[in-house]
Formats: C-alpha cells, structure tokens, sequence
C-alpha cells in the first residue's frame, strides 16, 4: 500500500502518554500508528526531534467578516492561526456585521467563509435579547453552541450584538436546554463595571490599572455564580469563556460537584501578562476581563496545574490600529480585545510545559482533546486510527521573538511582540494537507471545510 503522507520518527503525544512512533495518513485520515511503517507513500516527514500533537482547536476565535473584514477577515485571521499551530477554529458570533443571532446573518457568514479559510471552521450562534424563536433555526442550521455576553457589549447599530438581561438569560437558558446545546458566556457584572469606569472617568483615572480597578475579580465571581445558579434551574448546559481568576474557577468546579454540566477555559494572555505589563505594553494588552496582579495569576495557574482549566483559547479580537488609540490616553475609550491567536501552542507550551513541567499529554487535553469532545467535533482533537489528520509538528528547541513581520494578522500589533519564546510550531496539516511550513510559510490554497453541529 502506498499512503498520502508517513510522518516518522516523532514523539507522538496520545491521551495519556508519548511514543516514538510512525503516522500513516491516507484519504485525510490517520489510517495506521506503528513503531515502524515501511510501506512507501507520496510525502515522507521526518519528525526526529519533535513533538507531533493533534493541532489546537481554538474554541474562541472573532473573525469579523463579513462587514467589519477591515479588523481581520477569514484568509488572514485563518493564516494565522494555521501558522500558530491551530487547525480547526470555532468562530464567534459577534464583531462581525451582521451579528450571528439569526439564520439570515448565519447564512450571510457561511457565504463569506467560503473558499477562504485555511483550516476547518465551525460558529457560534447568539443569544441577545429578542432571538429567543431564532435559537432552533440557528441549531438546524449547524452551530455548534450558543454565546451570550452577561457584561455590557454591542454598539447602537441595530444588527450589532447585545447582552442579555436576567430574563433573556434565564429564558434562554430553558431554550438551549430543550435544543440539548451549550450555552457559552462572557461572565461579569455589567451594572457594577459600567458604573465602576463612569466614576474612575469622572475622577479623570484612565490608565491601565484604573480600567482593571474598574473591573474587580469579584464582578467576575458574581456572574459566574449567578448564571450557575440559572442553569441548575434549566438544567442548561455552559461553558465559561475567558475566565481570569482562581475564585471563578472554584466556583465552577464546585457547581460542577453539585451536578453542573459546566466547562471553563482560559486564555494565554491571563498567564503571560499582568496589571503592570499591561500599564507597560499600552492598549494592545486591553481585553475584558482584565489582566490580572502578578498574586491573582499566580493563583490561576495553580488552578491549571491542578487540572481545573478544561480549555485554552486565544479570544482571538482584533481592530485596525486606530482603534488601540486615544488621543487623550484614555483606556477607556481603546478598544479592549487582544490579537494573539498566532501563539497559543507555542508561547503556553514554553510557559507551562517548559517552565512550569505540566505533562504534555495534560497540554494536549486542554487544546485539543476536550474542546474536540466539548463541542461534539467527533472526528477532530487526537492522534488516533480514523481521526481527521489534524497535526502539528512542535521543535521544543527552537527559539524565536515575536515580530510584526513574522504575523498574518490583517493589523501587525499583538502585546506578544518582542517576547522571547523558546519552542516552535514548525508545520501544520489540516486533514493530512500541509498548511504550513516554517521555512515555507503558509502553503497552497485554503482549504478549510465548515463543521456543523451533530448529535
């Protein structure tokens, strides 16, 4: 027999450990593992030295096409993250125009995505007052979850995204458990942050700390615990987005122990980056929640070495340069998201595999193996026999900098820049295609496919 593609002689990273071992891909799946695979194939990869790992699924990703493509649209935002080791992404459903919450905005976003994503892509549909009767229509259209923001977001243009007052949660929440879907959310108290940033504006406090001030951990926690609460009278599904802090953590973990369906992730820049590097970096380190004291993340990372991270995710939220600019240095005003999704795998895996010794298998668990069974993507999140050939090559010993040439962002700015990262992604296939080779860059046409929802 004569295979696609051999990958041979990598340190190949399964659920509970790592083995030198041969991986046969044919037709786009992973078809024979062996200690030795002799048959001939059409590309032969040398992996001596590496760590070849099913590629990350970025389960929290704003591609803001269509019309707002001028922030990041799919070719670019997707070449990143194929450069940063990502294979399959899941987008959401906001920062886009129109706002995914209906299946005529859907369908104008599969449109869109068509023909230009260079890894496999799923979306998010969204939960805003008023789309209670759009949830059912968005499930039989193929999103693999739903999204609601409990703190302030949106702008004024009616297509835009908004959040959910306690009623809309509530009902929702009902809705979404009927559908047996997921209900994702962005966790904080948005009567307590608004008023919090009105006084520290009235006050003239607009720097870095002051916008963190403005949005205590404890806006967090009760957010958390308050749609906790909402779904153990639902029994709705959730997942927590971009969870920043340690006592958020242990409040999902206990509900968890009461009888919860409840996941969490967390993002990069929650561990890399504190209050005081923020005030350094400027707005490019904005996003909500906020960067975190060196105490908190520490706190937070004990968390993940403790297991209790279920995911990581980039919040990948890019803008066009002008946006991440006050003329009055007023943080405030700056658009608050990060542009990060090029280094998940490789910055995450320097600071907790490498620095911090936390098992690799444990590192693939969070991102890859559990968003792939969270969200129901059946065929994507391992190294095993019939799985999607979704793989990544990884050098623990290479080291880079971060540099604006070496991003496929629509807008170069990401606070990631200039950090010295001491492993990398050298090649990614998305279902046995190569994406993209370090030496090459990104290689050939897109080819992503959409995945929607299945039982």
């Amino acid at each position: 027999m004569k295979y696609d593609l051999l990958i041979k002689d990598g340190n190949v990273v399964f659920r509970d450990d790592v083995k030198r071992v041969d991986i046969a891909i044919q037709n786009g799946k992973i078809v024979a593992i062996a200690e030795r695979i002799e048959e001939a194939a059409d590309q032969v990869v040398d992996a001596t030295g590496q760590f070849v790992m099913p590629g990350m699924i970025d389960a929290h990703v704003h591609i803001c096409e269509p019309g707002r493509t001028e922030w990041e649209g799919f070719e670019t935002g997707t070449k990143a993250l194929a450069a940063g080791g990502t294979t399959t992404y899941i987008d959401m459903p906001l920062n886009a125009l129109p706002a995914t919450t209906t299946i005529e905005a859907l369908a104008l976003k599969l449109a869109a995505a068509e023909g230009k994503n260079y890894v496999d892509y799923a979306f998010y549909g969204g939960l805003v007052p008023g789309n209670l009767e759009k949830l059912q229509e968005l499930s039989d259209a193929g999103v693999v979850a739903y999204k609601c923001f409990m703190a302030t977001c949106g702008t004024d243009l009616p297509d835009d995204f908004k959040n959910v007052d306690d009623y809309t949660l509530y009902t929702g929440m009902k809705k979404i458990a009927e559908l047996g879907h997921m209900l994702a959310i962005h966790a904080e108290n948005a009567e307590i942050t608004d008023h919090l940033a009105q006084e520290k504006r009235k006050l003239g406090k607009v720097t870095a700390s002051d916008y963190v001030a403005s949005r205590p951990v404890f806006t967090e926690v009760d957010a958390v615990k308050r749609a906790l609460f909402f779904a153990k009278q639902t029994g709705c599904k959730l997942h927590f987005v971009h969870i920043s802090s340690a006592d958020s953590v242990e409040e999902i973990m206990k509900a968890r122990k009461e009888g919860v369906d409840v996941t969490l992730e967390s993002c990069p820049h929650y561990f890399t980056i504190t209050t005081r590097q923020f005030e350094e970096k400027g707005a490019t380190a904005k996003c909500s929640p906020p960067l975190r004291d060196e105490w908190e993340q520490e706190k937070l990372w004990e968390a993940l070495k403790q297991g209790k991270i279920d995911m990581l995710t980039s919040d990948h939220s890019p803008c066009p340069p002008a946006m991440k600019h006050s003329e009055t240095n007023d943080m405030f005003e700056v658009w608050g998201g990060i542009t990060g999704c090029q280094n998940n795998v490789d910055l995450m895996f320097d600071e907790a595999v490498k620095k911090r010794s936390v098992p690799i298998t444990e590192f693939v668990r969070m991102i890859a193996t559990t968003p792939a069974e969270r969200f129901r993507l059946r065929t994507k999140g391992e190294i095993a026999i019939a799985k999607d050939a979704d793989i990544i090559l990884l050098d623990p010993n290479q080291s880079y900098v971060v540099k604006p040439d070496s991003l496929h962002y629509r807008h170069k700015h990401s606070p990631y820049i200039h950090r010295a990262i001491h492993c990398r992604v050298t090649k990614t296939f998305v279902r046995g295609q190569l994406v993209f080779d370090l030496n090459e860059g990104i290689v050939g046409r897109p080819i992503g496919q959409f995945i929607p929802f299945t039982v």
